[in-house]
């Protein structure tokens, strides 16, 4: 008979659906679509195609490892996302404190490292480990004792966030345009959110233990807000588009319409019901406002003057207030 051979090839593949989580738009915000995640498996992992080399019959062991000194311990640290991912190989920092070592009681730093397997010789004794991914992190006790050769596996169970914003005409907004705060989803006994980051960049992953968050986008230095929660899976990355309605509004003061800004002006910006949106100073201030209406007042030589206005969604307007 002839030999027969089978080549056979696996392949794997992933589609992950879109889904759609809602925003929560601020008051005087036109409704906005909300915003779009997905997930894909990101960068987060270490590069494949790391090797472990066998040694061939009849090459020679590796020497054995020195015995450790009296009273020392060896711990070994490494980091995972996953329980069953791959060894995290770039972008840990690694903290050891001796537990009740410091006055009161409290830890003690020791040491830290950014070695992806960091390898510490220690005396015996009773240490807290930390761990950081990014925004991720996990905290460990440990209890070495004299002769002790450890080794720590960390399983942060950590995932991805990559936020981006869109503005007028669905395109995005320019680099630096809008930031974002992260929230946890736990709140305290007054009802507030921890706050995880603020001013992340549109574009940036960010690293977070799996979970849901709150996300506050900010698009200006005004009331141009969006909240939202999105759910960051382990291994994984979820991407998140929030859609902005904003107005771009331009101010000035002027003894005529279409006459000439007055220099040093003060100006509050403020809803129906007298909450500040804005205040600035100068002769043609610009700002990008939620669509709605507000109530504009600009102060020049003691005097106030003031203007009732709405915006639209996508408008691009100057408003002029006459000094009466």
């Amino acid at each position: 008979m002839r030999a027969m051979t089978l080549w056979t090839c696996l392949s794997c593949l992933m589609v992950l659906a879109p889904c759609w989580v809602t925003s929560a738009a601020h008051a005087q915000q036109a409704p906005a679509p909300p915003p779009q995640l997905r997930s894909t498996i990101p960068d987060l992992l270490p590069p494949r195609g790391a090797t472990t080399e066998v040694p061939k019959a009849g090459t020679p062991a590796a020497p054995a490892a020195a015995p450790l000194p009296a009273g020392q311990s060896q711990l070994t640290l490494t980091a995972v996302l996953t329980e069953d991912g791959q060894r995290i190989e770039s972008g840990l920092l690694w903290r050891l404190f001796l537990d009740k070592g410091g006055p009161g009681g409290r830890p003690k730093f020791v040491t830290e490292s950014r070695a992806p397997t960091p390898s510490l010789r220690l005396p015996q004794g009773d240490y807290v480990v930390h761990a950081a991914f990014g925004r991720a992190h996990m905290t460990r006790r440990l209890s070495l004792k004299a002769g002790d050769t450890v080794a720590e596996r960390f399983i942060l169970n950590a995932g991805g966030l990559r936020l981006t914003a869109l503005v007028a005409n669905g395109e995005q907004a320019a680099a630096g345009t809008v930031l974002f705060d992260v929230f946890s989803d736990e709140r305290d006994q007054f009802g507030n959110r921890t706050k995880i980051l603020s001013g992340a960049r549109a574009g940036v992953i960010v690293r977070l233990n799996s979970g849901i968050y709150n996300i506050v986008s900010t698009y200006g230095d005004a009331n141009a807000i969006l909240r939202t929660d999105v759910s960051v899976e382990a291994g994984k990355l979820t991407e998140a588009t929030v859609a902005h309605a904003v107005s771009r509004a331009t101010f000035k003061l002027v003894l005529r319409t279409g006459g000439e800004a007055l220099a040093d002006t003060q100006w509050v910006i403020a809803t129906p019901q007298g909450e500040v949106v804005k205040e600035s100073v100068g002769a043609l201030p610009t700002h990008v406002l939620a669509p709605g209406s507000y109530v504009v007042n600009a102060k020049s030589q003691g005097r106030v003057f003031r203007r009732e206005i709405t915006l639209q969604h996508n408008d691009v307007v100057q408003v002029e207030v006459l000094v009466q």
